[in-house]
């Protein structure tokens, strides 16, 4: 048996590539979609991290979210830091984490893990005198229910959870063991995420969802849009945290989030894609954790029946019609990397397989075709109010309508509303968002954007062949073979266009030198159960 450090065949998270994205104009005069536009950033912890403070106890630290969650089940709510994951790894934990320095999932709220040497039995061990915070137990059981009801109710990678996990058993009331379907070495990341997030039965008791968990925090005040405030446990059984409360509240795009920060209205912030605001926050000093991730500023296009995009033509046109680098200019002023492949190239899953190249001319034959067949070139973009935002949907605006699209950008109140229209209503043809591939899993966000079954594909896409592939990523029994399987995923995504690549994105999730003791886990959720913050 593994120990309870568990890590999957060389698990690396540093040397993605970073890269800019989503701005504004028109064409750039290069075509080669797949240039780095600067040297690749490295992922990691960036600037002083000092250790020889002394903790201190007390004190409320304020968070500047990216999306702040309209409900607090990871049942319902995508556990991502860009969604709500953070948050809710405050008042739930997790059964696991991600350590960036050691390269490994090791224990968070549970206190051993291990994983079998074939790779399809999982043991999970949680400490003793674990309580939710409405006093009840966390033993084996109220584990099982939980992750029973979150794949009932088909929240985050819960297909993914049925499609590998064969049984899950309680032999003691301490232990749960996983057994899989088929051996597979990213298992452990499930349990980072929502699945790991285990819900206390009496969430679910008088009809309406209160959330009880059993992480370091509860939850004193929760008005959706405005406000998350969360108490200490001082029955935690990791020990009561230092910090007294948590504040996290919503926000309107990287700069006013950065100057949030300078003004100190904030301790920490979420800041994503732009790669100015991330390059000012670092000159300045910003201590923090950089993310330079995959697919992560991608054109959505929305696929499903009646839309444009139902139309493999109309996808195909915007792939070859919008020039990636122009993006990266225009909005990013050079800083970031144009690139239309799933995985950079600096990440270790990068397989060298390309990715289409800016074609207005095949652009236009395409969608030429279409209108032949009745489509009538109109086409929304929906976006928000922040500058980046607007930027890339100026620039996609007029470089679609320069090959023949009639396209009317649409406004969004805010990050919240356009997810809410984007993934609960479906109400867009084409947006900007990100599918960031993992490092540690990379197969999890592939199958989330990409997948028939997955909740998390917000275009639609539906295709056996796609699903065919994803399914040689997961099951890849070596690097070589699963850096292999994605290329193939990107070839096949060449001819179908699931939705568009512009290039991979930084996020920084940056904090005043005064917060001490964060820890980042998948997907960029931090958590705070050792957090402190120091005097200025």
């Amino acid at each position: 048996m593994h120990n309870q450090a568990f890590r999957p065949a060389r698990l690396l998270v540093g040397g993605l590539t970073a890269v800019a994205v989503l701005l504004a104009g028109c064409a750039s005069g290069n075509s080669d979609a797949t240039a780095a536009s600067t040297s690749p950033r490295q992922a990691g912890f960036v600037g002083e991290q000092p250790d020889d403070a002394e903790p201190a106890a007390g004190g409320s630290l304020t968070f500047g979210s990216y999306s702040l969650p309209t409900v607090l089940d990871p049942a319902r709510t995508q556990a991502a830091a860009s969604t709500g994951g953070t948050e809710m790894a405050a008042i739930y934990d997790t059964l696991l984490r991600h350590d960036f320095d050691s390269r490994t999932f090791v224990p968070q709220l549970a206190e051993t893990f291990e994983g079998s040497d074939d790779l399809t039995t999982y043991t999970v061990t949680l400490r003793p005198g674990t309580r939710f915070s409405d006093g009840s137990v966390l033993d084996a059981d109220a584990v099982k229910w939980s992750i029973e009801r979150f794949v009932t109710a088909k929240g985050d990678a819960s297909q993914t959870w049925t499609n590998v996990v064969d049984t899950v058993d309680t032999p003691d009331e301490l232990a749960v063991v996983f057994r899989l379907k088929r051996p597979w070495s990213d298992f452990p990341a499930l349990l980072s995420l929502g699945p790991g997030m285990i819900v206390g039965a009496g969430s679910d008791t008088g009809g309406t969802f209160t959330p009880v968990g059993a992480g370091p925090f509860t939850v004193t005040k929760f008005a959706p849009r405005e406000e998350l405030l969360l108490s200490a446990r001082a029955d935690y059984v990791g020990g009561k945290p230092l910090l007294d409360t948590l504040r996290f509240v919503p926000t309107a795009g990287a700069q006013a989030q950065y100057e949030s920060m300078r003004s100190g209205q904030f301790d920490m912030t979420f800041i994503l894609r732009d790669e100015r605001v991330i390059d000012q926050a670092l000159a300045d000093g910003y201590t923090g954790f950089l993310s330079p991730t995959g697919q992560n500023g991608i054109g959505v296009i929305n696929s499903r029946p009646g839309r444009p995009g139902a139309d493999v033509r109309v996808r195909q046109a915007i792939a070859y019609g919008v020039d990636p680098e122009a993006i990266n200019q225009r909005a990013n002023a050079g800083l970031g990397t144009a690139s239309s492949e799933l995985v950079p190239e600096g990440s270790r899953w990068y397989s060298g397989a390309e990715g289409l190249r800016f074609d207005p001319e095949r652009a236009r034959e395409l969608l030429d075709e279409a209108k032949a067949d009745g489509f009538d070139g109109r086409i929304s973009y929906l976006t928000t109010q922040d500058p980046g935002q607007q930027a890339t949907a100026l620039t996609v605006q007029a470089m679609l309508q320069s090959i023949g699209f009639d396209v009317a950008v649409d406004y969004a109140t805010d990050t919240t509303d356009l997810v809410r229209k984007v993934y609960r209503d479906h109400d867009f043809d084409l947006t900007r968002g990100g599918a960031p591939i993992g490092e540690e899993a990379p197969f999890l966000n592939l199958y989330g954007s990409m997948g028939s079954d997955s909740r998390n594909n917000a275009t639609g896409f539906a295709d056996p062949e796609m699903d065919r592939l994803l399914l040689a990523v997961q099951t890849a029994p070596t690097d070589d073979a699963k850096r292999d399987a994605i290329g193939d995923v990107q070839r096949y995504a060449n001819e179908t266009v699931p939705y568009v690549l512009w290039g991979p994105a930084a996020v920084l999730t940056a904090w005043e030198p005064t917060v001490h003791g964060v820890k980042r886990t998948v997907t960029d959720i931090m958590l705070f159960d050792d957090a402190w913050k120091s005097g200025p």
